[in-house]
């Protein structure tokens, strides 16, 4: 148990309702008694209740507040943890807090309440990174995935493998051990069933797709030519006019962004600077920031004007189109010019839509086209990229255990099966070095 006693506030910056002063140490206790005179209650509080009275410093009240005493190690961080719910001002919550480090607190480190919590054995590490995935989670899957990695999915997960990893480590320890005694039959040859196994299983969750999108979102680019009608469909798209839509094309010079929600994933929308060759050299800069978005995008939309004639250009695109692209004839409240037919002519592999932004029933078919787009397994998928990075290793290493099993070289099998374990011990934190503790939270709110 740490020797000292921090103190920070544990709500957002700024002006709220309710304010939130937590404390966790030996001393906590102490510092609540002398800073806290209770109303018709007597000190020490009772466990885990809330109690009304004032926060003094000296005679002088500074507030009113709930104070709630959690001893250890039913608490948080299993050390003794005092709150203080006060008011929210700024002002109010800084003076409550330099009270408490005044009386011998010192204030907390980013995420060093929960650094307590996985140091004093309350949750692995998994856990605790999911605690500022949840805080942090914009999108409804990713914050699903951190309410399961914080329920012990992505731990349990882990030491599954972990425990089948050790029963494969003893296997190749005894035909090291008694070569003589154990067949190939009996011994290596009756792992590599396992370690395939084990691979695989390891292969299946470090799905990467569905990890990007739970934390990234799908990202969509609208490009095309000037006056297609690209902003006026991003915002038909997102529900607000974020865009400048004018009948001048050219409008847009520069990228413009909004987000919607479609099953819980995040849809990044960019709107690009219609491409032509201009010698503004703002537009310029423009048309080429457009074709980067495209480069980058997950998914393209290529928008026509269906009031006009196609160009060359326009055909060309259509000709060469890119894989998860679809291709939008904008503007079907008027007459069309351009149809779905000509699009297949060009290229019978093209996916197009007819569009107006003006009306939404027509977007409806485009936002069932970005739903096939966003869907992710339902099955244990890892997510974080620290924890990706570690599986990706471990399979690597199992891969080679299983180069060298089949090459009659058990010895090198299992420095490879070691290095596995090692990787896998890093997520739960079974085995994580005070460096890889201080990246992790670092990342965390000071009050957490």
């Amino acid at each position: 148990m740490n020797q000292d006693t921090i103190a920070a506030i544990a709500t957002p910056p700024g002006t709220g309702g309710i304010g939130i002063i937590r404390m966790s140490g030996q001393e906590a206790e102490q510092i609540l008694n002398r800073i806290f005179r209770p109303a018709g209650a007597k000190i020490p509080l009772e466990n885990r209740k809330l109690t009304y009275g004032h926060i003094m410093d000296g005679d002088s009240i500074l507030d009113e507040c709930m104070a709630v005493m959690m001893r250890a190690p039913g608490s948080y961080t299993r050390e003794d943890v005092a709150e203080l719910q006060i008011h929210g001002g700024i002002r109010v919550m800084n003076t409550v807090l330099e009270t408490c480090l005044k009386c011998g607190a010192r204030l907390a480190e980013p995420g060093e309440f929960t650094k307590r919590a996985f140091l004093n054995g309350r949750i692995d590490l998994s856990r605790a990174e999911a605690v500022m995935g949840m805080i942090s989670a914009r999108g409804e899957q990713e914050y699903r995935n951190a309410v399961r990695q914080m329920e012990g999915g992505t731990a349990d997960f882990i030491r599954t493998a972990s425990e089948d990893l050790y029963g494969l480590q003893a296997g190749l320890a005894a035909c090291i051990d008694y070569p003589e005694e154990i067949s190939d039959e009996e011994g290596t040859d009756a792992l590599k069933p396992g370690l395939e196994k084990l691979i695989n299983t390891l292969e299946e969750a470090m799905d990467e797709r569905s990890a990007r999108l739970i934390h990234d979102g799908l990202q969509v680019t609208l490009y095309g030519t000037p006056n297609a009608g690209k902003s006026s469909l991003l915002n038909a798209l997102i529900g607000q006019n974020k865009a400048i839509v004018t009948d001048i094309p050219g409008t847009t010079r520069d990228t413009v962004e909004g987000e919607i929600t479609l099953d819980g994933i995040r849809v990044h929308f960019t709107d690009t600077a219609g491409l032509r060759e201009t010698e503004d050299p703002i537009e310029k800069i423009g048309v080429e920031r457009s074709e980067q978005a495209v480069r980058n995008a997950d998914m393209t939309l290529l928008v026509l004007d269906g009031s006009r004639k196609m160009t060359e250009d326009e055909k060309e695109r259509i000709r060469t189109i890119a894989d998860r692209c679809i291709v939008l004839i904008n503007k079907s409240d008027i007459l069309q010019v351009t149809e779905e037919k000509d699009i297949l002519d060009i290229n019978p592999e093209a996916v197009c839509l007819t569009v107006s932004a003006l009306d939404p029933e027509t977007l409806k078919p485009l936002k069932e086209k970005l739903k096939e787009q966003v869907r992710v397994s339902d099955r244990m998928t890892i997510s974080q990229p620290r924890h990706l990075d570690a599986v990706r290793r471990a399979v690597t290493a199992l891969k080679s255990a299983k180069s060298t099993l089949d090459s009659m070289t058990p010895d090198m099998a299992s420095t490879d099966l070691q290095a596995a374990q090692a990787a896998l011990a890093e997520i739960t934190g079974d085995q994580a070095d005070e460096k890889l503790l201080d990246r992790i939270f670092s990342t965390f709110c000071v009050g957490k």
